[in-house]
């Protein structure tokens, strides 16, 4: 659901200083991982316990892979208890915070209708669902079908189905930054399909420069260029997965308190936040909720949040307070 956000490279004079890159295969996309080269960092050994921890992450959180733990709770069709990982568990209970911050607009839930809605393994459906098709698939969609208990989950609906793509993508990048750390490696960046965290600076002592993405579908720009200090970014936006209907354009975006797709002018949301999983839901969550929805709550919980909105064939930006104080503009 998110799009990418990129590094970007500054062009500097200082002396060469030898980085390692290590690249990947991970939850349908790929992963970069850079830091400074150490001499007592076996750049093999740590690309291996990389690769390993977000195997298990797919293992456990995957809606593709009929045997993850996520998937074996989504085929469960009772209303007794479901034993999950502590690791499942961690990023439910996110979900469930985040879902409660955003009244409910961040809902992992909504699966069933974004599959209604073409934007899932079912793809592109032949007629535009009916308000009758909404109504019967949002009888299984809600947190409120969702309880917490201890180490498990149980289904207020044995229809209910969890799918955490959301945040999973962030919780994976917090992961791999948490395995660095673990080896003494303390400037790093690592990014997975577009979700990033940093810390520390370049091999060269600059900061990391990271590249916010103009909204546009038609080519590949730049519409801000930020460093954030050690903190991760993630960015959602509506612009490239969409389809159009009858003159009608709908967005893969789906506003759980509609079970629609969403009709309004804010096209782009980037977060920043101390854990790349908070920052992957936030985005998602404000982009769904909106321009003034999405700017209330940011300065309420105090948020730093970048948004864009299209107004005729231009964009306004808004950045609340505390991603101003957060972040520097280059």
């Amino acid at each position: 659901m998110l799009v990418s956000v990129v590094f970007f490279v500054a062009c500097t004079k200082a002396p060469q200083v030898n980085v390692e890159h290590l690249v990947g295969q991970t939850m349908g996309t790929s992963y970069n991982v850079k830091y400074p080269a150490l001499s007592d960092v076996d750049s093999g050994a740590l690309k291996a316990a990389i690769d390993q921890r977000l195997v298990r992450v797919n293992a456990l959180m995957s809606t593709y892979d009929p045997t993850s733990e996520l998937s074996r709770f989504n085929q469960y069709r009772y209303s007794t208890p479901f034993e999950l990982s502590a690791e499942t568990m961690l990023v439910i209970h996110e979900a469930m915070r985040l879902g409660e911050l955003s009244d409910g607009v961040l809902d992992v839930t909504v699966g069933p209708l974004v599959n209604l809605w073409g934007f899932g393994p079912t793809m592109r459906p032949e007629t535009i669902p009916s308000d009758e098709d909404i109504t019967a698939v949002r009888q299984y969609v809600g947190l409120d079908k969702l309880e917490v208990r201890g180490n498990t989950l149980i289904k207020k609906h044995p229809q209910l189905y969890v799918d955490l793509s959301t945040i999973a993508k962030g919780y994976g990048v917090d992961v791999v930054a948490d395995l660095l750390e673990q080896q003494g490696i303390t400037d790093y960046l690592v990014e997975i399909g577009g979700e990033m965290r940093v810390k520390g600076n370049k091999a060269d002592g600059s900061p990391w420069l990271i590249a916010i993405e103009k909204p546009v579908s038609d080519e590949r720009a730049v519409q801000k260029v930020v460093s954030i200090g050690d903190n991760a970014i993630a960015t959602s936006g509506d612009y490239r997965n969409y389809y159009e209907q009858d003159g009608i354009r709908y967005s893969h975006l789906i506003d759980p308190t509609t079970g629609k797709p969403i009709q309004h002018n804010t096209v782009s949301v980037t977060v920043v936040a101390s854990s790349s999983m908070s920052a992957d839901g936030l985005a998602t969550a404000f982009n769904v909720m909106g321009w003034d929805s999405a700017i209330a709550l940011a300065e309420e919980h105090d948020i730093a949040v970048f948004i864009i909105r299209r107004v005729d064939d231009t964009f306004e930006e808004y950045s609340s307070p505390a991603f101003d104080e957060l972040v520097t503009v280059y």
